[in-house]
Parts: structure tokens; C-alpha cells; sequence
């Protein structure tokens, strides 16, 4: 090889040799912990994930035109029991004032009012049978009526309540003897062929009918013109009709007659404005809405806060707790070491989950206000979720106080908090994101089986959890696949992300990783 080709190959030679090994020597702790990290495909796709969570929930919210706790509502006719009409084709009795008309006198009157008789004698009481009409015969005894029974009905047409016993003779009398004019309880009446009584001013006071209408509700009353246009839809055979009240209000009325009972039931369907329940997704609700009438997209937004900033909370308070027990538990051993292992073994032996569903319980008898529940519920997970973080310090201080750079801080008279927390701390800092990472996961799930139990996060604050509640009844599981599927979809992907990441991280930090 010639001088001149030499010389042109040292610069390409010099370019090969900064080799891999080479470069890594030069990269500080963290941008090699990155570099790895990135490396693995799937831990970036669980970061991608996290950060797509992150955006959905914060800034989702924001942008969002409804909030978490908006309810919307519809128009729609609903139908309800609202009357029964029975057709009377039996005799109804009416005893006279201080007179005794018994049951046993009934059915004997009856008796021979159907066989044509004008008189009987029962239990050595002779009574006299008046038959006026074929629907109608008063019972008299010693001269004197005690009784009458009427298949025809007395009805008031501007309230509920009853008749005395003379008015009600003396408007059948007057009905059945087609009397224009009667008077009861010192007062004058007016009649008409159809039955309808007028008062000494000439308004509407009652009528005489076969019909009896009944209202469902004991508050109803039902104006005459209402009845009339009701019993003539009847008699007409009309399946409905239309009926506006004195207020001005519009309502259908149903008709269904059932001939075992003789009796027609009258349903009201009115419109009226209720919950947008369970709507299916559109483009105003993109995910429909839930049984509160909310929009579930917004709701997914602000649950997916909440289910967040609970895991980290909890977390950081597991960490805070367990690094400084833990640490502490570490470096001095001793009676310290014993004492603070033997309350991580107390709390490994609460049962977690039956004490969580106690307390969240007793919150619901204290009737908490959502916010200080949600605040109580992240102090409890947290406080009872940091022996494992505790022990794991504990483990690698131990391992760590040996060596040669800790008998330097004790040389140079560095005090002991520092030592703790400025040198041996930082060398467990690798372990502890994973576990938090980890923990995330674990916690988010904790809080969304609570919220699903009814004992988490309670509305008006939404979480997925919570969302997930409104499926507890099979028939929503199975029709509304908007309320539950896309809830459960952002929790597995959340806390699969979290995994995943967690598990990318312990790679990374790992020193026996190929580089």
C-alpha cells in the first residue's frame, strides 16, 4: 500500500473507532437508563399509552363542552294508571239515617224484588218492597223507609265526597220518576233527562249513572265534562282520546276494557321531561349517555382524572412512609430495625380488602361529603399500602451501608440524615420507580373494585370505577354496551401501561442488561 492511499484511509479509520463500547463510557446514568428504555419497543408503547391517558383525562376535560356533572334530558309520553271505570249491573244499598238495614234484610228485599213480591217477613219484621224501576225499589218497614237499593249511582261533580242519605233518595226519586225538580237537606235541586243535578244557582252540583269512575291516586278528582267525553270514548268502543284539563294541559288517554271484570282502565300519557337515560351515541352524545342522563364521554374524561390523581397520591404516600421507615429501619438496625419490622409484619396481616369495604361503610353511615370521602379514601389506601416499600429499602440499605463509599461519609463526619437520604436513598431510586410504576397500576384497580362496590368515589365525581357501578343490573350489561365497555377498555389499557412501563423501566436499570 502507497504512501497517499494510507493516508486517505486514516480518516475513515478514525471514524470506525469510537465504537458502541466507547460511546456508552460517556453517557451519564440517566441518558444510558433512557437510552435502554427507549430501546424496548413495547415499554414505549405502554408511555405512549400513558400519555395518550393523561391528555384523555386532563385536557379532555378541559376542552370538553359538558361538565362531569351535567344531566340532560328529553321529552317523551309516558303512559300510567290513571282510572278505572266499572259499569255497575248490581244493586248498591243505602240505609237510612238511624235505620238498621243489615246484609241478611238486603238479600230477602232482593229476593222478592226479583220475584215481584211487594212485602216479606223476616225475622218476625215485616217489610215492604216499592219497586219504582227495574234498576230501582226502596224497603220500608212499619211505614216507615229504612233503605233503598239503586243500580243507578249519585255522583258529585266538584269534589270527592259523599252524599247524605236523603239527597241520595231524593235525587234517584226524582230520576227515576223523571222529576225535574227535587229538594234534600232543606235544599232545592234541579234535574235533567240525563241526570245531571244543577243547585239553586244553576251550576252542576251531580249526576245519576250507572258508571263508577275511579282515580288511582286518592288526590284526583275528576271534573264532570272530563267523565262525560271519558264515558262516551266507552260507550263508543274508542280505543283513546284527548282530553285538555282547565289549565291548559294536553294528555292521551289508553282504554283497554277487561271483560272478566267488567271494567274499563284508563292510562294517561302525558308528555313529560325526564333524564335522557341511556341514550345511544350521537353526535351530540358521542358515547351516548348513562342512567343519570350525563354525557359518557365527558364523564370518561373526568373519571379518568380522578382514577389518576388517586393512584398517584396514594402512591407518593406509600413511597413517603416506606422510604422513610424503611431507610431509618436499614441504617440503624438494631431495636429500631425489630420494632419497625414487626409493625410491617402487624400490617401485613390486616386484611386490606374487608377493612377498606368496613371503612368505606362507615363513611357511607357518617354521610361524607364526596370530596372528603375521596380525600379519606386515598389517606386509607395509602397508609395501609407502604410495609412493602418499607421492606424493600430496608433490604437494599442493608446491602448498601456495607460498602466502601458509606465508611467515606462516616470518615469525612457526614451527619446521619444526610447519609441516609443524600447517599443511600439515591441508590435505591432505580428499585422504587419500579415499584411505584407497578404500584400505579395496583392501586387504580383497588379504587375502581371499591367504586364498583359502591364504597369509592361517589357522584357527583365520576371515576372508572364508578362508571362501571351502573352495570350491576343485567339488562344494562347486556343492551348498553356504551356504559361499561369503553370504561373498562381505558382501565385495562391504563393499567397494562403502567405494567408495561414499569417492567421497561426494571430493564433499564438493570446493570447486567446487553448493552
Amino acid at each position: 500500500m502507497d504512501e497517499n492511499t494510507k493516508v486517505q484511509s486514516e480518516p475513515k479509520n478514525e471514524q470506525y473507532s469510537l465504537n458502541d463500547d466507547r460511546r456508552v463510557k460517556v453517557l451519564s446514568p440517566g441518558q444510558l437508563v433512557a437510552k435502554r428504555f427507549f430501546r424496548n419497543r413495547l415499554a414505549v408503547t405502554g408511555l405512549v399509552i400513558l400519555l395518550l391517558m393523561f391528555v384523555f383525562s386532563f385536557v379532555g376535560g378541559l376542552v370538553s363542552p359538558y361538565k362531569q356533572d351535567q344531566k340532560f334530558y328529553r321529552t317523551e309520553g309516558q303512559a300510567k294508571d290513571y282510572a278505572g271505570v266499572l259499569y255497575n249491573d248490581e244493586f248498591r244499598y243505602y240505609a237510612a239515617d238511624t235505620e238498621s238495614f243489615t246484609g241478611p234484610v238486603q238479600a230477602q228485599s232482593l229476593l222478592h224484588f226479583m220475584r215481584g213480591e211487594k212485602d216479606f217477613t223476616y225475622d218476625a219484621v215485616k217489610y215492604e218492597v216499592n219497586k219504582i224501576s227495574d234498576d230501582y225499589f226502596s224497603v220500608y218497614s212499619k211505614g216507615k223507609l229504612i233503605g233503598i237499593a239503586s243500580k243507578e249511582l249519585v255522583t258529585s261533580s266538584v269534589s270527592n265526597d259523599k252524599f247524605s242519605f236523603d239527597f241520595t233518595y231524593e235525587a234517584l226519586e226524582a230520576f227515576s220518576n223523571k222529576s225535574k225538580k227535587f229538594s234534600a237537606d232543606s235544599k232545592a235541586y234541579t234535574i235533567d233527562a240525563d241526570g245531571i243535578i244543577f243547585d239553586n244557582n244553576g251550576k252542576e252540583y251531580a249526576y245519576v249513572s250507572k258508571y263508577i269512575v275511579k282515580a288511582i291516586m286518592n288526590d284526583v278528582f275528576f271534573t264532570r265534562d272530563f267523565k262525560t267525553k271519558l264515558l262516551s270514548a266507552i260507550e263508543a268502543g274508542e280505543k283513546s282520546f284527548k282530553y285538555t284539563d282547565d289549565k291548559g294541559i294536553e294528555a292521551e288517554y289508553i282504554l283497554s276494557f277487561d271483560a272478566s271484570k267488567n271494567t274499563t282502565n284508563v292510562k294517561q300519557e302525558i308528555a313529560t321531561t325526564v333524564f335522557d337515560t341511556y341514550s345511544s351515541p350521537s353526535k351530540k352524545h358521542w358515547l351516548g349517555t348513562d342512567r343519570n342522563g350525563m354525557d359518557m364521554l365527558t364523564r370518561l374524561m373526568y373519571g379518568g382524572r380522578v382514577s389518576l390523581i388517586i393512584g398517584f397520591i396514594v402512591v407518593i404516600i406509600e413511597t413517603v412512609l416506606g422510604v422513610i421507615l424503611g431507610g431509618i429501619s436499614g441504617y440503624f438496625g438494631g431495636w429500631i430495625d425489630n420494632l419497625i419490622m414487626r409493625i410491617v409484619d402487624i400490617f401485613y396481616c390486616i386484611p386490606m380488602m374487608p377493612l377498606v369495604i368496613i371503612l368505606g361503610a362507615a363513611m357511607d353511615a357518617a354521610n361524607l361529603d364526596s370530596k372528603i370521602r375521596m380525600l379519606y379514601l386515598m389517606l386509607i389506601l395509602g397508609f395501609l399500602g407502604w410495609p412493602g416499600i418499607a421492606r424493600m429499602v430496608r433490604g437494599q440499605i442493608l446491602s448498601l451501608r456495607e460498602q466502601e463509599f458509606m465508611t467515606a461519609t462516616e470518615a469525612c463526619g457526614i451527619s446521619v440524615p444526610r447519609r441516609i437520604f443524600k447517599h443511600l436513598i439515591p441508590n435505591v431510586i432505580p428499585q422504587l420507580i419500579v415499584i411505584m410504576t407497578m404500584g400505579l397500576g395496583n392501586t387504580i384497580i383497588m379504587e375502581a373494585t371499591l367504586s364498583f362496590l359502591g364504597l369509592g368515589v361517589r357522584f357527583p365525581f365520576a371515576s372508572w370505577g364508578n362508571i362501571i357501578n351502573d352495570v350491576n343490573d343485567t339488562f344494562v350489561l347486556t343492551n348498553y354496551w356504551f356504559i361499561w365497555i369503553p370504561a373498562g377498555v381505558l382501565l385495562l389499557a391504563t393499567v397494562l401501561a403502567f405494567n408495561i412501563v414499569g417492567d421497561g423501566l426494571r430493564d433499564a436499570f438493570d446493570p447486567k442488561m446487553k448493552r
